[in-house]
């Protein structure tokens, strides 16, 4: 498995992981439920639960998905 693309990457290289506001005040600028954000993207509501509590950390990769998927609200109306 030499030819993994993170292989010979050090930690501080990789994308960071959210931190647990930064999922939460996005979710709920977002105006969605941890249900709703949580289907969003796929997963669990307990998995988002457990990334908004710091119980787990989120995936880099999840954390970029939501940022795609997730409604903006502009002027109190989402679009």
């Amino acid at each position: 498995m030499t030819n993994h693309p993170n292989r010979n990457r050090r930690r501080s290289e990789l994308a960071p992981s959210p931190a647990p506001a930064s999922i939460r005040r996005d979710r709920e600028a977002s105006g969605l439920s941890q249900t709703e954000a949580a289907a969003l993207i796929y997963c669990t509501l307990r998995g988002w639960q457990d990334w908004e509590s710091g119980a787990r950390r989120m995936h880099p990769a999840m954390w970029e998905l939501f940022q795609f998927k997730r409604p903006r609200r502009r002027s109190g109306v989402l679009g």
